[in-house]
């Protein structure tokens, strides 16, 4: 007989969200932080960590506080005459 497969289910992806440019790019304000992100509908109020990735473009200048982000993203953020601060 077999045995039911199962795995490994990790908690932190209950409350870790991805946020990518093209999402960033769609919302009006300057500085993005984890309340304008729940404002702007992108992310749930369950979310309490997330993290910029590398999927789409972002021509404007915004300044990102507070989020993980990807190098590909700090890059393409940095281009467009943005900034990270922690």
């Amino acid at each position: 007989m077999r045995l039911p497969k199962f795995g490994f289910n990790s908690s932190k992806s209950l409350y870790t969200g991805e946020v990518t440019l093209s999402e960033l790019a769609k919302i009006e304000a300057e500085v993005i932080d984890m309340e304008t992100l729940i404002s702007a509908n992108v992310l749930k109020r369950s979310i309490r960590r997330a993290k910029v990735i590398c999927s789409g473009s972002i021509e404007k200048s915004v300044i990102i506080k507070g989020l993980g982000i990807t190098k590909g993203a700090k890059a393409a953020i940095e281009a467009a005459g943005g900034r990270i601060e922690e």
